[in-house]
């Protein structure tokens, strides 16, 4: 039986792909093996869209067990990744996603013939531009709840890029 840190991730990177193609857009995976400067996913869609034919955005994909019950959320994130999504300079803008799920997996979807329902919520912050760190193992950062994952903020997220606008 799969850990369930892995089926954790996995389970993340579906709902990131539901809100995707909900919401109009295509995703492709990274080489995990190669793990392509750590992201985890990459958001396109093609044809012109703005100042951008076929916008795309990397994101990088974080779970998370328990409730969200603060705002904003707050997230320790390991420092290689922080570096990585606070830098500027990417030709394709990167934005880290958290998704919240129950503790218990067997709640993590429910399912009928009329519905089938993802529990809990991912959040997204872009990190562009946040300060340097000291700290050797984790940052905590910041996320708003009120930058939920889903196809209404996906669209508006991608609609920036397009206008060459920073997430």
């Amino acid at each position: 039986m799969a850990a369930t840190s892995d089926l954790q991730s996995e389970f993340s990177l579906a709902y990131v792909r539901a809100v995707a193609h909900a919401a109009g857009y295509f995703v492709q995976e990274y080489n995990r093996p190669f793990d392509n400067d750590g992201m985890d996913l990459q958001v396109m869609r093609r044809g012109a869209h703005g100042q951008t034919r076929s916008p795309r955005a990397d994101l990088q994909v974080k779970s998370w067990l328990g409730e969200a019950t603060t705002d904003p959320l707050p997230y320790d994130l390991g420092v290689t990744a922080y570096d990585t999504l606070r830098a500027a300079g990417f030709q394709v803008p990167r934005v880290l996603i958290l998704v919240v799920m129950p503790r218990d997996a067997t709640e993590w979807l429910t399912h009928s013939e009329q519905e089938i329902a993802l529990r809990r919520c991912g959040y997204w912050v872009s990190l562009l531009g946040q300060p340097a760190t000291e700290n050797e193992a984790t940052v905590r950062v910041k996320i708003p709840r009120a930058q939920v994952f889903d196809v209404p903020q996906l669209r508006g997220l991608m609609t920036r890029i397009a206008e060459e606008r920073d997430p």
